[in-house]
């Protein structure tokens, strides 16, 4: 099947005509359909095992995953879409959910496997459940543990309260205006897409107001999820558990049975054949190097671009003493709020747990409540809470920093008031007394970061590369790169010991009890006519507030060159080379940003990508760090990928240059800074952008420069910036590739 489908402003019957004109009418009409049948149902549950990849130093421990997983009904039908996302959050949207319950808190397994809920862009929709961090010989006690659970979901029923919130849940997002990483329009049509591709009414999956009406009157009926339990899962014998478990010896096995397969195609060759295998790859990388025919592809220039940067703009009015800014933007129906602090002084110590605190907050118990009391709170009157650790360069030194510790939190127009109060119990009560959670969360932080390095081990390699470069670099690289890691690690270790749980206790409550009573900023976004009700709110919410003025936070922070090969657990490398530069107010920070996406476009996508067999591979600078950054993503190289790096800078000086590729690396640049945003999302970016000094006249001004750059420009600012003297270089590697690392004058480091 051949589907359509635009997002713009274009009319739709020209988009029509053009359709016809330039596909469909070269076509006969056909009725034929090319559809996806249902799986074949099994008459009993299927068990399986399967092995994955993992280094002896990493295998110690437990590091099995047991999984159930069933098979449900279509996905063409948006009633019964929405009731399996109504049944999987109620079962384990949170703490306060039953299944999630028993597999946060059981002794079987270290977290909830992140295969948990449900996954509906297939046909046939499946609901998944289980455990990481466990035991192939505890599979069949975690089988009946899910299967108990759900066995006494109906025979106890589920709390009214829980169920309501989770509709309330489905209400929210479904109404929320997204589009801060993808476009909305487009994203309400690739909603569309999974039904229309199978069958489905596509506008149907739109309209989801009248089945919120009807599931709103089903869940009155106490039976109804206890029902559907029964009929989609216990009764449903299509059902697989899945053990996979690690296999130390895999890999090793994997390259031996490589090698001799290889060998026995090599031996099975004549020569003939081996003069063609040779003439090919010379016939490829002749192709490689041939410059594509731009002309055939529709063209969009430097004069499409808009004139001016669309910036949203807020007003400043106090609340009950507070300075709050305020956005009126088109919510649909939400309202967004935020507790702003300016991070103090702390010790390194201090300092390194702020990020594990922001992680923990919104999970622990607050206002006197237990955790499940906490999150079931949360989940009947907010889309959700969560904080953060904003730190970025300043604008004109980025040997200074900006920081804030942000606690953020949505909710349906109706809740704003409850919001407010969670938000401030929150920051001011949150709770970290409740040991065996607190144990559950950092373990389950710990497998969620040792997981990220095999989907963003390239992002992980540049912190480490720019680490010496400026104290937000540092910083990144200690609280989210692969130190921040490697810490996370000892300190979920250091729980086990006698008294681990309890000085970890006592230093984030220290962190509370220093960020509650700091200086405090409130954003508020919402619709124009809601503000009022917002404002009247607010000011009862947080009189009486306190206010201690504290020293600023100020990183201390040793540069230096960085070399270093990180060992962990991959069969593929991620490498990166650093160099120090400029802040994003120097006039040749706009020369920089364009030169990363000439880099890419013109030479690294080539030669690292179509050549090298890496997944991907690029470049870009990044004012908050004052660097320029190299990198490969699922390289099967690295020695290699690190001398391409060099020789895109050679190419870059030597090789004459059309000006459409300039022109390319420009409107990319403009792309991302003129991306759209959801209303809500605009307001944010206007306001962090204005909190860390990135004032509206200076991105105006930073656009403007980036439109202006020559190619001239580009070869000055690499000239006089990208000294391999001063390079800094990080890879993630296999420690079967330690060799070869220390051979590339790397040091290495265990992960």
């Amino acid at each position: 099947n051949a589907i359509f489908m635009t997002y713009g402003d274009i009319p739709p019957e020209e988009l029509q005509a053009e359709f016809e004109a330039q596909a469909l009418g070269r076509f006969e009409r056909s009725d034929q359909r090319f559809e996806v049948g249902d799986e074949r149902r099994l008459a009993a549950p299927l068990v399986d095992e399967a092995s994955y990849a993992l280094a002896a130093e990493e295998a110690k421990g437990d590091r099995t995953h047991v999984v159930l997983g069933w098979l449900l009904d279509t996905n063409t039908d948006p009633e019964t879409v929405l009731t399996a996302h109504l049944l999987s959050g109620v079962l384990l949207d949170n703490s306060a959910s039953p299944l999630r319950h028993v597999l946060e808190t059981s002794d079987l397994g270290s977290a909830p496997s992140p295969l948990c809920g449900l996954e509906d862009g297939t046909r046939e929709m499946v609901f998944a459940c289980g455990l990481e961090g466990s035991r192939p010989e505890h599979a069949d006690a975690i089988e009946a543990l899910v299967l108990d659970t759900l066995n006494a979901v109906i025979e106890e029923g589920v709390d009214a309260e829980l169920v309501e919130s989770m509709l309330h849940q489905l209400e929210l997002s479904q109404r929320e205006i997204g589009g801060d990483h993808f476009p909305y329009g487009l994203q309400l049509i690739l909603n569309a897409l999974t039904p229309a591709v199978h069958g489905g009414a596509p506008a149907a999956a739109l309209n989801i107001d009248p089945i919120l009406e009807a599931l709103r009157e089903k869940i009155r009926d106490p039976d109804f999820i206890p029902g559907l339990v029964r009929r989609w899962l216990l009764d449903n014998p299509h059902r697989v558990r899945l053990v996979f478990k690690p296999d130390v010896e895999l890999d090793s096995r994997r390259a031996t049975d490589e090698a001799a397969r290889l060998a026995t195609l090599r031996g099975a060759l004549s020569d003939e054949q081996k003069r063609q295998i040779v003439e090919r790859a010379k016939q490829l990388e002749a192709r490689q190097q041939q410059a594509d025919d731009p002309g055939v592809l529709p063209r969009v220039g430097l004069e499409d671009v808009p004139a001016e940067l669309k910036i949203a703009e807020g007003t400043q009015a106090k609340v009950a003493g507070i300075p709050a800014d305020w956005y009126a933007q088109g919510t649909n129906g939400l309202v967004y709020q935020q507790v702003v602090l300016p991070l103090p002084a702390l010790a390194e110590a201090g300092s390194d747990r702020l990020a594990l605190m922001a992680s923990l907050m919104a999970e622990m118990g607050s206002g006197g409540r237990d955790y499940r009391a906490t999150q079931k709170l949360q989940a009947a009157v907010t889309g959700g809470l969560h904080a953060s650790v904003s730190v970025r360069g300043a604008v004109e030194s980025t040997a200074r920093t900006s920081s804030a510790f942000v606690l953020a939190g949505k909710a349906l127009n109706r809740n704003h008031g409850a919001l407010a109060q969670l938000l401030r119990e929150t920051l001011e009560t949150v709770r970290f007394d409740e040991h065996d959670h607190l144990r559950e969360l950092v373990s389950q932080a710990r497998l969620s970061a040792e997981q990220s390095v095999t989907d963003s081990g390239h992002a992980l390699a540049m912190l480490a590369a720019a680490s010496g470069s400026s104290p937000s670099a540092a910083l990144a690289h200690r609280w989210r790169g692969l130190e921040g890691i490697r810490r996370l690690k000892a300190l979920d270790d250091g729980l086990g010991e006698a008294g681990g749980v309890e000085t970890l206790q006592a230093e984030l409550e220290a962190l509370r009890d220093t960020l509650a009573v700091l200086p405090r900023r409130l954003l508020v976004i919402s619709e124009a006519g809601e503000q009022a009700a917002i404002r009247e709110a607010l000011e009862a919410t947080w009189q009486g507030a306190a206010s201690q003025a504290a020293e600023p936070f100020a990183p201390e922070f040793a540069s230096g060159r960085v070399r270093q090969a990180w060992l962990t657990s991959t069969q593929v490398k991620f490498c990166a080379r650093s160099y120090p530069t400029v802040s994003p107010a120097d006039p040749d920070a706009a020369a920089l940003m364009v030169l990363g996406g000439f880099l890419r476009n013109g030479f690294l996508h080539r030669a690292i990508r179509e050549q090298g067999g890496a997944y991907g591979g690029g470049a870009a600078y990044d004012g908050d760090s004052a660097t320029f950054r190299f990198y490969s993503y699922r390289d099967p190289r690295l020695a290699e990928t690190l001398a391409d790096f060099d020789r895109s800078l050679d190419w870059l000086q030597s090789t004459a240059h059309e000006a459409r590729t300039l022109e390319e690396a420009i409107l990319g640049v403009i792309a991302r800074i003129d991306q759209p945003a959801s209303p809500a999302g605009e307001a944010q970016r206007s306001f962090y952008s204005q909190l860390h000094g990135r004032t509206p006249e200076h991105r105006r001004a930073f656009r403007q420069a980036v439109l202006g750059v020559t190619l001239d420009d580009l070869r000055r600012v690499a000239d006089r910036h990208l000294d391999p003297e001063h390079a800094s270089t990080a890879v993630v590697c296999s420690r079967a590739s330690e060799d070869e690392a220390v051979g590339a004058g790397l040091s290495t480091e265990s992960l």
